[in-house]
């Protein structure tokens, strides 16, 4: 039986990656904030620590958990009521009466019945997230995936002609022609935290951005100079460089609904010598469409990012990454494989990611109130609306409003921008060009500042 005042929660993945003064990775930061909010943080499974003290939270360190028995060993009798997770897939049949977070964005690895599977729909308990807080970290990996192929120069080669004196600049750069990235089109799919800061990169290297999402996104895509694509095949349509992160959508007896999304059709569509890259989940590719795109020249090189298990006695492989494997043998040299690591390789960013799981948990449990809840409130629970770091996800145009000196600053800027454009149509930018420039760019400086950007939800 659940105890609200006592409760133990189960975190199952590392809170912490780079190494501590004992040289495994250093959970003391989430640990500290487990203890100034009153609870006990344990490294071990519940079985085999002494009952919790009465009346708070005690969390219980298992980050070595992985295989599907191994979690139903620890978790499937309902001994924990709550759990943190990052990327361990939790079985349906284990229990957490009192929720689940899953650090990061999507929720396709939490797969608990206690909430409803992964679309956390129907269940008695809050399934959330903590979305946007490895967006960055994952876009800019995207971005280093594609710097690692495009533009094709060959930087080793190059290096060790260099620093063996065998390289004349006026006679030998021709031997290495090359195209820059701008003025290339990027294809991105899905708009959420993650595919908008691609966007913002890629738009960042000059290249011309174009994204797939609902409908309902068009007017913010487009509001930020992106151009919006109503199919993902008119998105990959003549692209040189597609991403995905669209999510593996809702689950049903048939399987993900975004399982094979980039199939034939969509990689037939792209410009010939293309590059693909896969840095959210390894289902949403069709890999004997992509062995057939890689065969044909269609595409030059895929990244892919996936997860990958392997079985500690017999050493077998499961996980989304096993069926991209196969095309090791003919396409070795096309391929970067990243065993689900893009998001999960930044220490301040697990970190943070962790700490505010636990918050999110703690305060579910003791106040009854979710935040960046995915699916179904359950009864007994409120809605606290969506909590990302700043900058990415929806504006904060609440909390500006309660800030007189920020909004006194936006205003200030605001009016010499107004009347800085007005001078330079009435007197000309010989007169007031530099001005007005520096007034724009100030006023620009400060919104990006705000994060008064991209979409709104109100």
């Amino acid at each position: 039986m659940t105890d609200k005042t006592t409760p133990k929660i189960l975190i199952v993945d590392l809170v912490g990656l780079a190494p501590g003064p004992d040289g495994r990775p250093d959970h003391s930061a989430v640990k500290a904030h487990v203890e100034a909010r009153g609870g006990a943080f344990h490294e071990g499974s519940a079985r085999g620590l002494p009952a919790p003290e009465a009346g708070r939270p005690h969390f219980y360190y298992l980050p070595m958990l992985s295989t599907e028995a191994e979690l139903l060993a620890e978790a499937g009798d309902g001994l924990y009521d709550a759990v943190i997770a990052a990327a361990t897939f939790l079985p349906k049949d284990t229990r957490f009466d009192l929720g689940g977070v899953r650090i990061g964005s999507g929720t396709g690895n939490m797969g608990s019945a206690s909430w409803g599977g992964v679309d956390g729909r129907g269940g008695i308990a809050p399934l959330m997230n903590t979305p946007g807080i490895n967006a960055r970290a994952t876009a800019q990996m995207v971005m280093k995936a594609l710097l690692r192929v495009r533009p094709a120069l060959p930087v080793d080669e190059m290096n060790a002609l260099v620093a063996a004196g065998r390289f004349d600049t006026g006679r030998d750069l021709v031997r290495f022609p090359t195209a820059k990235l701008e003025g290339q089109v990027f294809a991105v799919i899905g708009y959420g935290n993650i595919g908008r800061e691609v966007a913002k990169l890629a738009r960042a290297f000059g290249m011309t951005v174009r994204i797939h999402a609902r409908s309902h996104h068009r007017k913010w895509i487009e509001s930020e100079g992106f151009h919006y694509a109503a199919t993902p095949r008119e998105a990959a349509n003549g692209a040189d460089v597609l991403s995905v992160h669209i999510g593996l959508g809702p689950l049903s007896e048939n399987g993900y609904a975004n399982a094979g999304l980039v199939g034939e059709e969509v990689l037939s569509a792209l410009a010939t010598g293309a590059v693909v890259i896969n840095y959210d989940r390894g289902e949403l590719i069709d890999v004997p469409a992509l062995s057939a795109a890689l065969s044909s020249g269609r595409v030059a090189h895929a990244a892919i990012d996936a997860d990958l298990f392997q079985e500690p006695t017999q050493g077998t492989l499961t996980g989304p990454m096993v069926p991209y494997l196969s095309l090791l043998p003919s396409h070795a040299e096309k391929l970067s494989l990243l065993p689900h690591a893009a998001a999960d390789t930044d220490h301040p960013t697990r970190v943070s990611g962790a700490i505010q799981a636990v918050d999110q948990i703690l305060d579910a449990i003791q106040t009854g109130v979710t935040r960046n809840l995915k699916g179904d409130l359950p009864a007994g629970y409120s809605d606290g609306g969506t909590n990302s770091p700043t900058g990415t996800g929806e504006s904060r145009l609440e909390t500006l409003r309660s800030d007189a000196a920020r909004v006194e600053a936006l205003r200030t800027a605001g009016r010499a921008f107004l009347l800085a454009l007005n001078s330079l149509v009435d007197e000309g930018a010989a007169t007031v060009g530099e001005q007005f420039l520096l007034d724009s760019n100030l006023l620009a400086t400060m919104l990006r500042a705000e994060s008064l950007e991209g979409p709104y939800k109100g």
